[in-house]
């Protein structure tokens, strides 16, 4: 079954915004260690080893990805439990992050943004954006401990959404 894609792209002070939103049912503090605690992000991204803290790097290890490679992960703020920015830079280039979460009633909403301020950047949407899906998809497994979604349900199945997004 395919999945329908969820990304919107925003302008941005410099060049676009994508972002993709998701909500639980749990307490932000909940939601937050789900994405900053290392043995809950190898759930569903990956484990990280370092001194966690704003103006630091960590390593992640991709464990869903080919060969599970490791990354350095810069840490750009940190603002528990609202607000997480990281940067990264590697083969595909330069990353930059950020999730924003806000607790209304007992639901919490994950804002998350993928920084793309070069028309290089914007044009790999096709590619990032379904696997950005995927993630979300494999947290909100790794939270409701249901199976790992197949990644055949977002890739090639979201590209061309992704496609016309970017144009």
């Amino acid at each position: 079954m395919t999945k329908r894609p969820t990304g919107r792209l925003f302008s941005a002070d410099t060049g676009k915004d994508l972002v993709l939103i998701r909500t639980y049912r749990a307490p932000i503090g909940d939601v937050w260690a789900s994405v900053t605690e290392s043995d809950r992000t190898a759930r569903w991204f990956g484990p990280w080893v370092g001194e966690p803290g704003p103006g630091r790097t960590i390593k992640v290890q991709m464990a869903f990805e080919d060969d599970q490679p490791w990354m350095e992960l810069h840490i750009d703020a940190c603002e528990p439990p609202r607000r997480l920015a990281v940067s990264a830079i590697d083969d595909a280039g330069a990353w930059r992050l950020e999730l924003v979460l806000a607790e209304v009633a007992g639901i919490t909403e994950l804002r998350f943004s993928h920084h793309l301020p070069t028309d290089t950047e914007i044009a790999q949407l096709p590619q990032v954006g379904p696997g950005w899906e995927y993630y979300l998809g494999m947290l909100e497994a790794a939270r409701s401990g249901t199976d790992r979604p197949d990644f055949g349900e977002y890739y090639p199945a979201m590209q061309q959404y992704y496609e016309q997004l970017s144009d």
